[in-house]
């Protein structure tokens, strides 16, 4: 086998390579669904387990039971404090549950200086193209030690804007879990903030080749920043910088189990670093971005096949993970 040579393994699709405004993930496209349901969800990954189940693809193996190693996402009820209306691309205006000290923890107590009343807005075809609900998602029902809600805004699925109202409109002031949302064996897009590994040399950034051990000066610095001219560093050029703390979103993690018994995913002596899980759980195949602790959402998969199909789970490993 030949030699792999990657000179520069870092991807210009990825600049700037800063870190991320939020631990709470910015959503910038959502799939389309007919159903009424939210098109989203939130919650915080706790660890990895691995599990085996009878495959169901049309590879060699199918049929026999076959491991994998999957994510463990808490996923704590989220409440739905408000909906927001748009149309052509502008907010039209928000309604907001009534509950005064549900709204103050949620800092929406004052604005301007004087209080804010929840608003009376009516949302019908004239007025409103898309529909969203504001939700609130509680750290301190989970064990991770934060307390502070973190806010954000999910879009309505249906097949017409009524239909997304209505929906929306019966789930105001109500607490939503995710199997109220998605099923076993559907595919999600989780977006997360990668983990930060601070100030990097272009060795570890880009995967730039040693230097020979006799080399003048550096061996992991770049072999050159560029040509004699233009006379100045392109920002293609390799430089050391920012590595982690990324938003990044991978497509495609099929959902192998949703439940409640959380003695089914809970190692003996609890998830390094992270502890039992205590709420509604989603097991995920293969590996989400972040660290234990950190705050994952998950959305209905942009490209997601099209054949969906609940896996048949065999057994869930719960020896301890330290």
């Amino acid at each position: 086998m030949t030699d792999i040579w990657k000179p520069r393994k870092g991807s210009l699709a990825f600049r700037p390579r800063g870190r991320a405004r939020s631990q709470v993930p910015r959503v910038r496209h959502w799939a389309e669904s007919g159903e009424s349901r939210l098109l989203g969800f939130a919650g915080y990954k706790a660890g990895m387990t691995h599990l085996t189940f009878i495959d169901d693809t049309d590879g060699p193996t199918n049929g026999q039971e076959v491991c994998s190693a999957v994510t463990v996402i808490e996923v704590p009820h989220l409440y739905v404090y408000g909906i927001r209306g748009y149309k052509d691309g502008r907010i039209t205006g928000d309604r907001l549950v009534e509950d005064g000290k549900m709204l103050s923890r949620l800092g929406i107590g004052k604005q301007g200086g004087s209080k804010k009343k929840p608003a009376t807005v009516e949302f019908n075809e004239e007025n409103v193209s898309r529909i969203s609900v504001l939700v609130a998602l509680y750290p301190e029902r989970t064990g991770i030690g934060k307390k502070h809600p973190e806010k954000m805004e999910i879009p309505v699925g249906g097949s017409g804007i009524n239909e997304k109202i209505e929906y929306a409109q019966s789930k105001l002031g109500k607490e939503m879990g995710a199997e109220d949302i998605f099923k076993g064996g559907e595919y999600l897009d989780v977006i997360s903030i990668s983990t930060g590994k601070g100030w990097q040399g272009t060795r570890k950034r880009f995967g730039t080749a040693l230097h020979r051990p006799k080399a003048t000066k550096q061996r992991r610095a770049s072999g050159t920043l560029g040509q004699w001219h233009p006379a100045y560093i392109l920002y293609t050029a390799r430089r050391a910088g920012q590595l982690g703390y990324h938003t990044r979103t991978e497509a495609n993690k099929r959902i192998m189990k949703i439940g409640n018994d959380v003695d089914e995913v809970n190692p003996k002596g609890g998830f390094p670093h992270y502890g039992f899980v205590k709420n509604e759980y989603v097991l995920l195949k293969g590996s989400v971005p972040g660290p234990v602790k950190r705050m994952v959402r998950l959305r209905l998969g942009t490209r997601a096949p099209e054949k969906v199909q609940e896996p048949k789970l065999t057994s869930i490993s719960v020896e301890s993970k330290v």
